[in-house]
């Protein structure tokens, strides 16, 4: 059954502290997500070669590898029937949902069809999307700039009239500068376009010290290797900052990157404005009742310490944070001592959001919807994490009251 909402940190019996948060198995499991991006950006570099011998240009799908699908959704085509829309041609007239409520500090979300070089996204999709957000939360965060999604989302909010934010994002590769290129440059045409009126800041890198290191057989971040990958990042991030200097806007946009929770490098943490932490309870094989404590805790105690200690003091965020609510086959439907469930996402739902909320944390919620592709790709659990199904259909939860 799930828990009272009124639950919290404090109240979650038992465990979790003592379990380290650097433990084995969580690292492995870390790294395994982390092989299989580097999968898929091989496999898309060769595809690149491929078409480059044939005078074609392409680029490294960008994407994270927790996005979701459900087996017991349809596709998202059908996404013209999630939202009430009274005026068919003014999308600020859509109806609210009163099963939604705006507790959520922030949500992850990708646009469907955003993988390069596929690029399907359609902006009535991703109106309908922001149309469901912004009934959930304020502030949205991006993985990557491809297939025009940092234009497309803004568009999207500015014919809804909603208030939200976003969290632009690039998603570079360590091997390749084109993918960064080209979404830095989709970014740079959206920011001149629509502004920063609804930018909140940009994340360049989505666990790329994770990737590096695995690519390279080391594990610790601040080794020699580690500090490599980061310099090379940094490199992205000082080009990034620079492109938004010489726009003049008037505003600052903050500056940062986002990282595995374990795998944040001090280097890299000491050159931006912010660092965003990707941190599963499910992945570390804590049980459900202990997963919202076990969050805050490796949060608190692993990165906020971090940053506290250096002299830039990055602000730190949780990026990702969730509970997956099916697993594409039996084997992987469980982490140990809890399964992926629906309750079990509604006890996680309501044992961290307004908790969090309280504490002061800034998170994105994991995520938005499922999305197809991952489940058809990757398999167990990672096609199934959103509070929609991927045709935008709310799932078995109540959202909670903060």
């Amino acid at each position: 059954m799930p828990l009272n909402q009124q639950q919290g940190y404090s109240n979650m019996e038992a465990s979790y502290s003592n379990q380290a948060f650097n433990s084995s198995a969580w690292l492995e499991k870390e790294q395994k997500r982390s092989r299989r991006s580097k999968w898929i950006v091989i496999g898309t570099v060769l595809a690149i070669v491929v078409l480059v011998a044939v005078g074609i240009a392409v680029g490294v799908t960008v994407g994270k590898s927790h996005s979701s699908s459900s087996t017991k959704s349809s596709s998202s085509s059908s996404s013209s029937s999630a939202v009430n829309q009274t005026d068919p041609n003014d999308p600020s007239t859509f109806e609210k949902d009163s099963r939604l409520i705006k507790s959520f500090w922030g949500i992850a979300y990708t646009p469907e069809g955003s993988q390069y070089p596929d690029c399907g996204n359609k902006l009535e999709d991703v109106i309908t999307d922001i149309q469901l957000l912004s009934q959930l939360t304020d502030q949205i965060r991006l993985y990557g700039a491809d297939c025009n999604q940092t234009a497309l989302v803004l568009e999207a909010i500015k014919q809804t009239k909603v208030n939200m934010t976003v969290w632009l994002g690039n998603y570079p590769i360590p091997t390749d500068p084109a993918p960064y290129e080209r979404q830095r440059d989709a970014m740079i045409d959206a920011i001149k376009t629509y502004g920063t009126d609804h930018i909140s800041g940009i994340t360049v890198g989505n666990e790329y010290i994770l990737n590096w290191l695995n690519a390279n057989g080391a594990t610790d971040p601040n080794s020699a290797i580690g500090n490599t990958g980061a310099q090379m990042l940094l490199t992205n991030i000082t080009d990034t900052r620079n492109a938004v200097t010489a726009l003049n806007l008037g505003k600052t946009i903050p500056i940062g990157t986002a990282d595995a929770g374990s795998y944040f490098n001090t280097e890299l943490l000491q050159n931006v404005d912010f660092g965003m932490s990707n941190i599963h309870a499910w992945f570390a094989n804590v049980s459900i009742d202990q997963a919202a404590g076990w969050v805050n805790e490796f949060f608190q105690e692993t990165n906020v310490a971090l940053a506290t200690s250096l002299t830039n003091q990055p602000k730190m965020y949780i990026a990702e944070t969730g509970w997956p609510t099916a697993s594409k086959d039996v084997g992987n439907e469980s982490n140990g001592p809890s399964t992926a469930t629906e309750p079990n996402l509604q006890t996680f739902l309501d044992t961290f959001v307004c908790q969090a909320n309280n504490n002061g944390t800034g998170y994105f919620f994991f995520e938005y919807f499922d999305e197809t592709w991952k489940d058809a790709q990757f398999g167990g659990v990672e096609g199934h994490w959103g509070l929609f199904y991927s045709n935008r259909t709310l799932k078995d939860i109540t959202i909670p009251t903060c």
